[in-house]
């Protein structure tokens, strides 16, 4: 069966039924994703090597389009996904791909350090706020990323830092959803379609091994230039208008100085994290 075949089905038996509850009630919508792993759409851009469709850009972009006139929500965190997935792949590593093409792994991205409706933020622009020290084999995170689709709902996030060692670059890093002091707080920072759980993620901080690093020490921003950048435009563009709130591609500079209640910092005064959403549970498990 085609993949097109496979997304209309998805689409008429999963998606369209609950695109209304998705929308009106801001529910993730989890059995679309679920679904869609099953059908193999979700492993649609992994290299054939480790079990995926070994598909492209276009591909990629003709799903979140498809998608995006039934349920907006879904089209966002699709775009989102598929970009991470490109970035993965670009690097030719990272253990998310066999998950990926397994349908038991949604991708995120949590690169923007800007707020909704800071538009200088969108794309790199210097070295990201959030700060990498390496302990031996073990990396701490420490962070906070705005604009995060399907926050506390995917499965790993690409991540970007300043680099371990020297001045210049960014690193990125994959990090597991269910890392330790990894938070979506009680006061969520918005933005994305309804239901596309966009939010904020904070690391406070968060350990990771060494190996989690994707590419190079300091050779982020190539990966974004070269990758991130051109994949998630051209995903947002397909999907037109409703997606183009996603909002999670920047990720140089802090963020700007305004502030809500209570976010002081990360030190959890005022963030709520004892009540925030939790941390997605493996697609494996639905």
């Amino acid at each position: 069966m085609s993949y097109r075949s496979s997304l209309s089905a998805v689409l008429a038996e999963v998606v369209a039924p609950a695109a209304e509850v998705t929308a009106l009630e801001g529910r993730f919508p989890r059995s679309a994703v679920t679904a869609l792993g099953r059908a193999g759409l979700l492993g649609l851009t992994v290299s054939p090597e480790f079990g995926g469709g070994g598909l492209g850009l276009p591909e990629a972009a003709d799903v979140v389009a498809r998608t995006s006139r039934v349920c907006p929500a879904t089209a966002a965190v699709l775009a989102a996904h598929f970009t991470a997935v490109a970035a993965a792949e670009s690097c030719g590593g990272s253990w998310v791909r066999g998950e990926v093409a397994a349908g038991r792994h949604l991708a995120g991205l949590a690169l923007s350090e800007g707020r909704p409706g800071d538009q200088e933020m969108e794309f790199p622009h210097g070295l990201p706020a959030s700060a990498a020290i390496r302990f031996a084999d073990v990396v701490a995170l420490r962070g906070r990323k705005w604009q995060v689709a399907a926050a506390g709902e995917a499965d790993s996030y690409l991540w970007s830092s300043r680099p371990l060692t020297g001045p210049d670059g960014l690193t990125l890093w994959v990090v597991p959803a269910q890392a330790p002091d990894l938070f979506v707080p009680a006061r969520p920072g918005g933005g994305g379609p309804s239901g596309s759980a966009t939010s904020t993620v904070c690391a406070d901080p968060v350990l990771l091994p060494a190996d989690a690093m994707l590419g190079r020490d300091g050779g982020g921003l190539d990966i974004l230039l070269r990758t991130v950048r051109p994949w998630l435009l051209e995903l947002r563009a397909a999907g037109g208008a409703d997606v183009l709130g996603l909002g999670v591609a920047g990720s140089g500079g802090k963020g700007p100085a305004e502030k809500g209640p209570g976010d002081e910092g990360f030190g959890g005064k005022g963030l709520g994290f004892g009540v925030g959403r939790r941390p997605v549970d493996s697609l494996a498990s639905t």
